[in-house]
């Protein structure tokens, strides 16, 4: 089988689960790797065979290299989307696609330039909980979707991160690091948001560390660590998120989609798993629903969205964890704010191409039929 090259920036924890999935699809292959610390690029090629350990510089020039893999901090996930396009590269970048509208709308009009494609996490709506969900959906399983509610509650890092203050910092907090998975899952589900509403607060302004090794460090928190928004997508359904690190114990769904024949529970839009359940009009319980698609193992198939684009630059299809998709995402998250800011709906200007769902009965290591 012909495969594509990928060359990873960036080998830190989220490193070890890309190049895991590098192992898992056969149409990936593990070129070079890098990082600022040299040493922890060095010690993950080890760990998973990858060949080369270089500089930034030296990846990009590599024609080997055909996709970069950006898994970076977000900070830099401009800079380095941008080196790579310019240097002819596709990206595929872990999300947000970057801090700002403005950054994410250079990353995908410097790649229309040059002729490449960017891609963007998470891929999760391509497992087979989140497929099996939108097959339901797509063929009318609870009627016409008129709601959604999706929600992200937690009490934050600190307790178990070893280092995490970046979490309670501009560019991160519950929305911007946990919404990419829930607004991605919802908008998989039912097409792009129109408009916004959003509320947002600073709920617990200073935390205490209490894990290892900076127990007892107090974190200043920097952005809010309470969102709630408000959605309105083109389809006319209308939907709820939450997303806080403020809250210790919830007993809220993940995520359900309410029809006019029905309700979906929808799994964890964090994995690729289920379980999936359905209750119907007239119906008192919910029934566990067998998933119709495979792809579900999070740990070996995380990078399913980098798969789909190494086969789909193969075969000239759309791939499915688009830039576009990507942008959508962070335009909406950026509403939210807009719009607390305001005190007025935020109107959303970016659309995307629906991705198109996977086939059923796929090996588990190829993402085409």
């Amino acid at each position: 089988m012909e495969t594509v090259g990928v060359g990873i920036v960036g080998c830190g924890n989220i490193s070890a689960a890309y190049l895991r999935s590098v192992e898992t699809f056969r149409v990936l292959r593990a070129v070079a790797c890098t990082d600022l610390d040299l040493g922890r690029a060095q010690a993950r090629a080890k760990e998973f065979g990858v060949p080369k350990v270089c500089s930034l510089e030296e990846l990009l020039a590599d024609p080997e290299v055909q996709i970069v893999v950006n898994l970076t901090n977000p900070k830099a996930h401009e800079e380095v989307s941008l080196a790579a396009i310019a240097a002819g590269k596709h990206v595929y970048t872990e999300k947000p696609l970057a801090l700002t509208r403005e950054g994410g709308r250079r990353i995908l009009e410097a790649a229309r330039q040059q002729g490449v494609r960017v891609g963007c996490a998470p891929g999760t709506h391509l497992g087979g909980g989140l497929q099996t969900c939108r097959k339901l959906i797509d063929e009318g399983a609870i009627g016409r979707p008129v709601a959604c509610a999706a929600f992200m509650m937690s009490h934050g890092h600190e307790s178990w991160h070893p280092s995490p203050a970046y979490y309670y910092q501009p560019g991160a907090g519950p929305m911007f690091d946990m919404g990419p998975y829930y607004l991605t899952a919802l908008v998989n589900l039912l097409g792009p948001v129109v408009r916004v509403a959003g509320m947002v607060g600073i709920q617990i302004p200073e935390r205490t560390i209490t894990s290892q090794p900076l127990y007892g460090q107090k974190i200043r928190v920097e952005t809010p660590d309470h969102v709630v928004g408000a959605l309105h997508f083109a389809d006319g359904a209308i939907g709820t998120i939450i997303t806080t690190f403020a809250v210790w114990h919830s007993s809220l769904p993940r995520i359900e989609i309410y029809g006019t024949e029905g309700s979906l529970s929808v799994p964890d839009p964090n994995s690729l798993g289920g379980p999936v359940r359905i209750s119907l009009a007239g119906e008192r319980e919910w029934q566990e629903v067998p998933l119709t698609h495979g792809h579900t193992d999070s740990r070996t198939m995380w990078g399913i969205g980098l798969a789909d684009m190494a086969q789909a630059i193969l075969s000239g299809r759309p791939h499915r964890a688009t830039g576009e998709l990507g942008y959508h995402v962070l335009d909406v998250m950026e509403g939210f704010f807009d719009s607390a800011a305001s005190g007025r709906y935020y109107q959303v200007e970016s659309t995307f191409p629906r991705p198109a769902p996977l086939p059923q009965g796929l090996p588990e290591d190829v993402l085409d039929d």
